[in-house]
């Protein structure tokens, strides 16, 4: 009986661990340069959180919609996301203004924390004139993010990023010149 309680315990120990493992690898990211969140996502828009309501397995914010940088035509009354930051949910405050970048499904607008959704405060006053004059211009370019050198680039339609904690180059836009694309 002892053998049979063992490997009882071996075998929910061995499970045990490797949904731990899965636990763990439930949200990784980094965050992305602002020029490739605009232009990675389908809907990008300014607004104003003024609800938040738990619905089926999502977090639903009211939101004003104040300005709308990519996806014309479209109004927006709540963006949606995971319930926790473990599931890349996004966590908002109430009454503050937000830059969201995101998908659009079934007529519905999600964010996750791996997109870039930052307060709209927080945005230097290059940023907030990229979103309306450099970003879009700039899709046909690759920013290609560097986290270690060398940081080989052998193409001429990307930039490389190399912005290790310094917010330099979030300022920043790449943009195609003459058949290549360089920061601006």
């Amino acid at each position: 009986m002892t053998r049979y309680v063992s490997s009882c315990f071996i075998t929910l120990f061995v499970l045990f661990l490797w949904r731990v493992e899965d636990i763990a690898d439930a949200c990784k990211c980094s965050p992305p340069h602002p020029q490739k969140a605009f232009c990675d996502a389908e809907i990008v828009i300014r607004a104003k959180v003024v609800g938040k309501k738990a619905v089926s397995n999502a977090i639903k914010y009211d939101i004003q919609q104040i300005k709308m940088f990519k996806c014309p035509d479209q109004v927006i009354h709540a963006i949606f996301t995971a319930p926790s930051p473990a599931a890349c949910g996004v966590t908002l405050d109430l009454n503050k203004e937000y830059l969201f970048t995101g998908k659009l499904e079934t007529g519905r607008m999600y964010v996750t924390l791996c997109g870039y959704n930052p307060p709209w405060e927080d945005l230097s006053a290059a940023q907030k004139n990229s979103l309306t004059h450099r970003y879009q211009s700039g899709c046909d370019c690759k920013i290609i993010h560097c986290t270690s050198l060398p940081c080989p680039i052998s193409t001429t339609d990307a930039c490389l990023w190399m912005d290790w904690g310094t917010n330099n180059s979030q300022n920043l836009a790449c943009i195609k010149s003459n058949g290549s694309c360089a920061w601006k």
